[in-house]
C-alpha cells in the first residue's frame, strides 16, 4: 500500500508540474511576436532584423533636409501594422506639418515640440538614407545607424514579418 501511495503522490506532483509549465507556456504564447526587418528596397538584401512584441515601440531619427533640424518619428506595433503615433522636432518651418488634425496635440519637452495623437498605420516605411546626416533606428533603447547598415543614399524599407 505504501508503494501505491508513493506512486500516486509522484503522479500528482508531476501532473501539477506539467500543468504549471503548460499554463506558463500558454501565457507566453498569448504575446504576439513580430520581427522588424530593414532591407534594401532595390536589391531585397536584409540589413537587420529585431524581434518586437505587440505594442512595443521604435523610432526613426534624422535631420530634416529642408529646415536642418532633428526629427524623431515614433512608431508602435499594433495588429501586425506599424502605427505612427508621435513626432518630436525642434522648430516649425518648410516641410513641417503646421496644422493639427483631429485628436492631435502639441506639447513642449524642453526646447522640443511633440506632436502626438497621430494615428496612421503602415505596412512598410520607406526612407532614403542621408548623404550628409545619418538616419538612426532607435529600437529597444539602442540607436542603430542605418547608414552603417546600407550606406549613404540607400533606399530602405522597414516592415514586419
Amino acid at each position: 500500500m505504501f508503494g501505491f501511495r508513493l506512486i500516486l503522490a509522484a503522479l500528482v506532483i508531476s501532473g501539477a508540474a506539467f500543468c504549471l509549465i503548460h499554463i506558463s507556456a500558454c501565457r507566453k504564447s498569448d504575446k504576439i511576436g513580430y520581427v522588424l526587418v530593414v532591407r534594401d528596397s532595390n536589391t531585397g538584401r536584409i540589413y537587420g532584423k529585431w524581434p518586437l512584441q505587440e505594442y512595443e515601440e521604435f523610432a526613426i531619427e534624422f535631420i530634416h533636409s529642408v529646415n536642418q533640424s532633428p526629427i524623431r518619428e515614433y512608431f508602435r506595433i499594433e495588429n501586425g501594422m506599424i502605427r505612427s503615433f508621435a513626432v518630436r522636432f525642434s522648430s516649425f518651418g518648410a516641410g513641417m506639418e503646421g496644422d493639427l488634425g483631429e485628436g492631435q496635440t502639441l506639447s513642449r519637452d524642453g526646447d522640443d515640440i511633440i506632436l502626438s495623437g497621430l494615428n496612421t498605420f503602415f505596412r512598410e516605411l520607406n526612407y532614403i538614407i542621408g548623404t550628409v546626416s545619418d538616419h538612426l533606428l532607435i529600437i529597444n533603447g539602442e540607436p542603430v545607424s542605418l547608414r552603417a547598415l546600407g550606406g549613404r543614399n540607400a533606399h530602405i524599407t522597414i516592415y514586419l514579418e
